[in-house]
């Protein structure tokens, strides 16, 4: 009896060992594929977001709420300023050229922006981009290997909001997160129709007219501080 219930064990285990054996296997190797080498530590696959401080040169990368990496970066220069608020990542790419090999592209509505590498790393750390986040190669190509698309973007570019820096001067051909403000605006007022895209073309360039005109402001090809004053806004909106 005893040697019935041996044989017994030894055909069970002959038959589970193996297969907790490939599930281990299967499990590690899940793990391996959920995790990515990075400044010599492995990040593991959880949720991210992303965090671009323009005034500090600054990107820094969050895993479930957690800071786990800082990297220098570039934001855009005044005249061409990063798009403020939040983002997701809707592409990613190997980018050649100024691009430096690695590409992120964000759903902003009112032009092609991401994060990138450079072939100017001297551009690096301090406001020097036409709006995009430019980032040394290297850290450029382990943040896109690390985060999936849909990952969240959030750029402060000073400390105004809308406005970043504060009230610039627009004219057509502009874009920014400014500019998507005034259109919401004229919209609110009946100026503006369709929906606000951030970018000054002739179709509000029409409205900012209207608006002059009606309100006594010297009807121009120009958005100035008075027009803002006007519609009511204030540079911390």
């Amino acid at each position: 009896m005893r040697w019935f219930f041996l044989k017994k064990t030894i055909r069970t285990l002959g038959i589970v060992l193996p297969l907790l054996i490939l599930f281990c296997c299967m499990f590690q190797i899940t793990r391996q594929a959920n995790t990515v080498a990075a400044g010599g530590s492995m990040i593991h696959r959880g949720k991210y977001h992303i965090f671009v401080d323009c005034e500090a040169s600054k990107l820094h990368l969050f895993e479930n709420g957690q800071l786990i990496k800082t990297y220098p970066c570039a934001g855009g220069k005044p005249s061409t300023p990063s798009p403020g608020g939040t983002w997701k990542i809707v592409s990613k790419g190997d980018w050649t050229g100024g691009f430096g090999g690695s590409w992120m592209g964000f759903n902003v509505p009112w032009g092609k922006f991401g994060i990138h590498g450079t072939d100017k790393p001297y551009s690096i750390g301090w406001n020097s981009s036409h709006g995009c986040i430019r980032m040394y190669n290297d850290d450029a190509r382990q943040l896109m290997d690390t985060i999936p698309i849909g990952t969240k973007v959030t750029i402060e570019d000073g400390t105004l909001g809308d406005f970043s820096r504060g009230f610039r001067t627009l004219t057509t051909g502009t874009y920014g997160a400014d500019v998507k403000r005034i259109q919401i605006a004229l919209k609110e007022r009946g100026y503006f129709k369709g929906t606000p895209y951030g970018y000054f073309d002739s179709g509000m360039l029409y409205a900012v007219k209207a608006f002059q005109k009606d309100n006594g402001l010297t009807v121009q090809d120009r958005i100035t501080r008075n027009f803002y004053e006007k519609l009511g806004l204030i540079e911390f909106e």
